[in-house]
């Protein structure tokens, strides 16, 4: 069974829910992609990535003033220049793995058994880390150490695991060393546009060829799905997260990851 149009804005759907909780959204598209019977293995894999860019411009969108702001004053003022280069910072060390490792990511590590293994180990971090009684220290996401933006990235390369979640992985991250929820949750938005727009832009060089006029639409049609679910996902996901915690995301982490397995071995 291709790739089809009905498939598309199911899984931009996904993706625009998925993007920024930390759940892993292409863990969840990959689990799809293998229990929804897709033989486009190839182009599969692309479509993935290539979605992305609509929850790019979802978060563009929410926080476009706030971001132009700061573009204006890259060069007269301090603060904002200063995170510019923070979110530089965090985006190198993703920049350099996946450039090195994109092979192996895309050939290896895509495999749906990674996926519900790492979907569990992430969902009981993530009931291990709402479990701390954390001290925050910071709570503005523009205004974090150097240092904490750069482990930060560190832990990001961590995603590029599928199931793991880089969402996740930032705030998780962002959280132990001092930031509150909301600020770590926002700062995961920020550093999202470099590193999706990146990933987004490498793998349609790398694989231009598969850009047919047909999956052109799909893309299309994923994209568009993607940035409605995903704006309307940020809009609710900041208030949730510092009301309630992860505890929900934790444990669908650990149901999706379980029934994957249990369809894996019943040879699904």
């Amino acid at each position: 069974m291709s790739l089809d149009f009905l498939k598309a804005i199911i899984l931009g759907v996904v993706e625009g829910l998925t993007e920024f909780l930390p759940v892993s959204s292409t863990g969840h598209l990959l689990l799809l992609e293998r229990f929804f019977g897709f033989t486009d293995a190839q182009f599969g894999k692309t479509f993935v990535v290539l979605i992305q860019l609509g929850a790019i411009l979802a978060i563009l969108s929410i926080y476009f003033m706030r971001l132009w702001k700061i573009a204006l004053g890259f060069f007269t003022d301090p603060a904002a220049r200063r995170f510019v280069i923070g979110v530089l910072i965090a985006f190198l060390p993703a920049v350099l793995v996946g450039v090195a490792a994109h092979g192996f990511i895309k050939d290896v590590l895509f495999n749906a058994w990674v996926v519900c293994f790492t979907l569990i180990v992430g969902g009981a971090i993530l009931l291990w880390v709402d479990s701390l009684e954390l001290k925050p220290r910071y709570h503005d996401a523009t205004q974090f150490p150097l240092g904490t933006y750069l482990i930060i990235g560190l832990a990001q390369c961590l995603a590029m695991i599928p199931g793991v979640s880089r969402s996740g992985t930032t705030i998780v991250s962002g959280m132990l060393l001092g930031a509150d929820k909301r600020s770590a949750a926002e700062f995961s938005f920020f550093l999202a546009i470099p590193t999706m727009a990146g990933a987004f832009a490498y793998d349609l060089y790398k694989n231009h060829s598969l850009m047919t006029a047909d999956n052109i639409t799909l893309v299309v049609a994923g994209f568009l799905t993607s940035f409605v679910v995903a704006f309307f996902v940020v809009k609710t996901l900041l208030d949730y997260v510092t009301r309630h915690g992860f505890a929900l995301f934790a444990w669908w982490r650990v149901l999706v990851g379980s029934l994957g397995l249990i369809g894996l071995a019943l040879g699904y």
